[in-house]
């Protein structure tokens, strides 16, 4: 049994590999981002915070019905059924398409909303302009998304790693141009991170786009397209079955971090910068364990497809254990690296200060954090979504932020106690999100 456990981890992350890399490539782009933004002063690293924090629950949000897309084919591809593989990219796109215009238009419009977070006035004011390009480029990055997960659950992962990657420098030299206004180009600042974003997700998606209509391994989904590219109700109601819980899950799981975000935002700006910095970081290494969870969801999804039962279970205490070593390891990088990170994106004493503590409280909850995302991906594999969203729930918004709220306005922990409660929710996520995944395996 032991060589099965090695084997089953060993084959899940040769499939999350690329994926892994696909993800560190966003997040490396958002941390240049920081670190770029970082530069200009603390006001402009809080409004960026700011931002993003309030981007992040409508965005993972669409990200969560992307991952539809990428369960039903992956199911379908393994009934070898390449009709319905088509079938389920096609209704699954447009679904996409959807829901990424209306969350981007909920963005734009509803932008001076930063005004009354009771925020900083300053940080309000650099922050508007900012949210508007974010929130436009939302459009783009969706479609790129729900393409990645037509390739990814045909298990072709290689694809869009390679566009995340080369997207890396492409953002860079804009922003470059853009936020410093070199080679004659406009000194943009903020701004300018908002059009470096917008501009390179957009190649992002057309580069992609262009891979999926006319290489040979995916254009025969293309060419049957007469038949099976209609919109269908059933269809639809499939992909939300998957769709709405995922995206609530991690909407939630995002909701708690970003309005938490905006509750220390109250505090000050320099509470502001330091938790954006820990953010960024913890959020980097979760990055990994989002790679690997989709890895292990597409070979369970799979498994699940041909009604495997063995392989799911192997698939899943293989992949739990892979997550319990992968958290310590980043546990034991944050604790002896936290007086160093901080100087990666600003260099004031106060906010360096404040991250480098912020960082241990992130190093506790590394190994509750990869394992509840693993046990989500691979719940989400045998279409067991709807317990899960309501497990995620009581974690977060019923246990977590109260904890977090409490202990952050009603004593002298300030924003420590808001990272206390990030600890307590991902716990409780993480116990029983896997005890569930533990049972429902043994049922299918």
């Amino acid at each position: 049994m032991h060589i099965s456990i090695w084997n089953e981890a060993r084959s899940t992350l040769r499939l999350s590999f690329p994926i892994i890399l696909g993800e560190l490539a966003q997040m490396a782009l958002h941390i240049i981002d920081t670190a770029m933004i970082g530069s200009l002063g603390y006001k402009q690293l809080a409004a960026g915070a700011l931002v993003l924090a309030v981007l992040n629950i409508p965005f993972v949000i669409g990200i969560g019905m992307t991952i539809s897309v990428s369960q039903l084919v992956s199911m379908a591809h393994g009934r070898k059924d390449g009709q319905k593989v088509s079938h389920y990219f096609y209704n699954g796109f447009w679904l996409c398409a959807a829901t990424a215009v209306i969350i981007s238009l909920s963005l734009v419009f509803g932008k001076n909303i930063l005004f009354h977070m009771k925020q900083d006035p300053e940080v309000a004011t650099l922050a508007v302009p900012f949210l508007e390009l974010m929130g436009w480029s939302v459009i783009p990055m969706l479609l790129f998304m729900a393409l990645k997960q037509f390739t990814d659950g045909l298990e072709y992962t290689r694809t869009a790693m390679i566009i995340s990657l080369v997207a890396l420098p492409v953002n860079i030299f804009i922003n470059w141009l853009l936020i410093f206004g070199n080679w004659g180009f406009p000194r943009l600042e903020l701004p300018g991170a908002g059009w470096g974003t917008l501009i390179t997700r957009t190649l992002m998606f057309l580069t992609l786009g262009s891979v999926i209509l006319w290489h040979p391994l995916f254009r025969r989904y293309v060419i049957i397209r007469r038949n099976h590219w209609k919109l269908r109700v059933k269809t639809i109601r499939e992909l939300l079955y998957i769709g709405v819980p995922s995206s609530l899950q991690i909407g939630m799981e995002g909701g708690a971090f970003a309005i938490s975000g905006i509750l220390i935002g109250t505090i000050g700006a320099t509470e502001q910068a330091a938790h954006q910095i820990a953010l960024t970081c913890a959020s980097f290494t979760f990055m990994v364990s989002m790679g690997f969870a989709q890895g292990s969801s597409i070979r369970v999804s799979n498994a699940f497809g041909g009604r495997n039962r063995l392989k799911i279970i192997g698939i899943g205490k293989s992949s739990l254990i892979v997550a319990f070593l992968y958290g310590t390891l980043c546990a034991l990088c944050f604790i002896l690296l936290r007086n160093i990170l901080p100087f990666a994106f600003n260099n004031d004493p106060h906010v360096v200060r404040m991250a480098a503590l912020l960082l241990i409280f992130a190093a506790i909850f590394q190994i509750s954090d990869s394992t509840q995302a693993i046990s989500a991906g691979l719940l989400r594999g045998i279409k067991d979504v709807k317990i899960p969203t309501l497990y995620v729930g009581i974690a977060y918004w019923v246990i977590g932020i109260p904890i977090g709220y409490m202990l952050a306005f009603h004593t002298s922990l300030s924003a420590s106690g808001i990272w206390i409660g990030f600890i307590v929710g991902l716990s409780c996520s993480s116990v029983l999100l896997s005890l569930r995944f533990l049972r429902m395996s043994r049922k299918i």
